[in-house]
């Protein structure tokens, strides 16, 4: 009997034990950089002659490995090759699925700093992100598990006098994993676990800009055991490899996390029947967001800038819940603002592995134009108060930008930007301020600052977000503790790290037998 779930804590970085271990982690991880890493189909490395290098965000010409990239013909022996493990893998008792999960997660634990050193290389996250990256993907690993085993128990139903009757959940077939960037770990692996735990196989397509992140856990789920096939590793470019995978009549489920475009294009494709299809595809979607804190006249102002501080400028906004939005009322907009600006004053900005760094590089040189575009937008529709300019060449380095006196239609307050730019709006009232932070085509987060019980339950009621969160930040979702997913186009409102998940990947099957 395993103990009840409880998330992995957190390392304490004002311990300098704790920055000396990392420290070596990072030098252990610099001494493999450069490596060459292999598609993996049903247990064979495939070297091919394309190839992708993956580069460090903060010192973007430092190479961290070179990725080899599929093509069609390699997309198809994937596909195949978990199509036929899975006539096996489905069979395979979900118990001991289940130990596969417990294995690679105390694996992941032993080999935390690695994981999370690696990640400060290949995708710019401060030591505190990267760690809570690690900890998060060894949540998902534990709470899945436990999961696919209550799943798999005896199902309660209402009694019949003359039937026995069961409810198995039973898995669909394969399963193609496109996983983002911006959690390369965490999500990465939370997406591939719940669907294999749940008996499935899976093709897994890696984000582009983080595919040696995934390869060493592809490594890691070697390591364990896990049979060759039930996970496959196909690095390649998602206009010919990607569709190719959403589109194959052998494809029962798509699991996606990424851009808003990238999903609805998934989505449609996965509607087309091909020939040769037996099933409705599943597409479980998580799409991105426009977060929204509110402030209250009402309200712990001290607990507000922070709140809009750290949610705006962690992993320099590239998160889908971070807070891209203050709507802050009239009577306390001026404080607020003020706040929030003296403290963003204060955000280290630099190479992530060094132990001082706040706020790291954007993840690539798309990335940062982009952004900068919208920072360029963004002086003709408000007033810039902070930041705004690149930082060091060296790396892609934006400055925590702060727009005061947004409209709340405005382009900078309605489409994603994904970097570390915050838009201000002043609401003349609480039902004003719920209105502008329901007026976007999102819903995935929102906090609410408020000591007024009548506001913080309307917005219970009406702010329609997947996840709210009430006197605290909108980011840094717990597995087990805040099941994560968003409404209208922020995606399906999967609800990532819940009890609901693994239902995403499974299908209900009665069976009534009258004697």
């Amino acid at each position: 009997m395993r103990i009840p779930f409880r998330n992995e804590p957190f390392l304490d970085f004002r311990n300098e034990q704790n920055n000396k271990r990392y420290e070596s982690a990072l030098t252990a991880v610099e001494a493999e950089l450069g490596r060459t890493y292999p598609l993996v189909i049903g247990g064979n490395c495939i070297q091919t002659e394309h190839t992708v290098k993956s580069f460090n965000p903060s010192r973007k010409q430092q190479v961290i490995g070179i990725v080899s990239q599929a093509d069609v013909s390699l997309a198809e022996q994937a596909i195949q090759t978990a199509a036929r493990t899975y006539e096996i893998w489905k069979h395979i008792d979900p118990n001991e699925r289940a130990r596969y999960l417990y294995k690679a997660a105390a694996i992941l634990r032993r080999r935390k700093l690695e994981f999370s050193a690696l990640m400060t290389l290949e995708a710019g996250k401060t030591r505190a992100e990267a760690d809570a990256d690690t900890a998060e993907a060894i949540d998902f690993m534990e709470f899945y598990a436990r999961e696919m085993q209550r799943l798999s128990a005896p199902q309660t139903l209402t009694v019949h006098e003359e039937e026995e009757n069961h409810l198995y959940y039973i898995p669909l077939g394969v399963g193609i994993i496109i996983p983002p960037w911006n959690f390369p770990l965490a999500i990465m692996a939370g997406m591939t676990v719940a669907a294999i735990v749940s008996g499935n196989t899976v093709v897994l397509k890696p984000a582009s800009t983080t595919p040696v992140i995934a390869a060493k856990f592809v490594e890691l789920l070697e390591e364990v055991s896990l049979p060759p096939g039930v996970v496959n590793f196909l690095p390649g470019p998602g206009q010919e490899v990607g569709d190719y995978l959403v589109d194959h009549p052998l494809t029962r489920f798509i699991s996606f996390t990424g851009s808003r475009d990238v999903g609805l294009r998934i989505q449609e494709r996965a509607g087309k029947t091909q020939p040769g299809q037996k099933w409705i595809k599943r597409v479980i979607a998580e799409m991105g967001g426009k977060d929204t804190i509110i402030v209250d006249n009402e309200a712990d102002l001290d607990l507000a800038a922070d709140a809009i501080t750290a949610s705006a400028f962690g992993f320099s906004g590239q998160k889908c819940s971070a807070c891209s939005r203050a709507i802050v009322h009239e009577d306390v907009y001026d404080t607020v603002l003020q706040k929030v600006v003296d403290r963003s004053k204060k955000l280290v900005i630099g190479n992530a592995a060094h132990a001082e760094v706040q706020v790291g590089p954007v993840i690539d040189e798309t990335a940062y134009r982009k952004i900068l575009k919208y920072i360029d937008i963004g002086k003709s529709e408000g007033r810039l108060v902070l930041g705004g300019l690149p930082g060091d060449p060296e790396g892609y380095f934006i400055q925590p930008t702060i727009f005061a006196d947004v409209d709340s239609a405005a382009r900078i307050s309605q489409e994603e930007i994904f970097g570390p730019v915050v838009a201000f709006t002043k609401a003349a009232s609480f039902a004003e301020a719920i209105q502008f932070a329901n007026n976007t085509d999102y819903g995935l987060t929102g906090a609410v600052i408020s000591n007024n019980r009548a506001h913080l339950e309307q917005a219970r009621r009406e702010f329609h977000v997947g996840n709210l969160y009430l006197n605290r930040k909108c980011t840094g979702a717990l597995v087990g503790v805040h099941p994560f997913g968003g409404f209208n186009m922020s995606g399906t409102d999967s609800k990532a790290g819940g009890r609901d998940y693994l239902l995403l990947f499974t299908q209900a099957k009665v069976v009534s037998e009258r004697f």
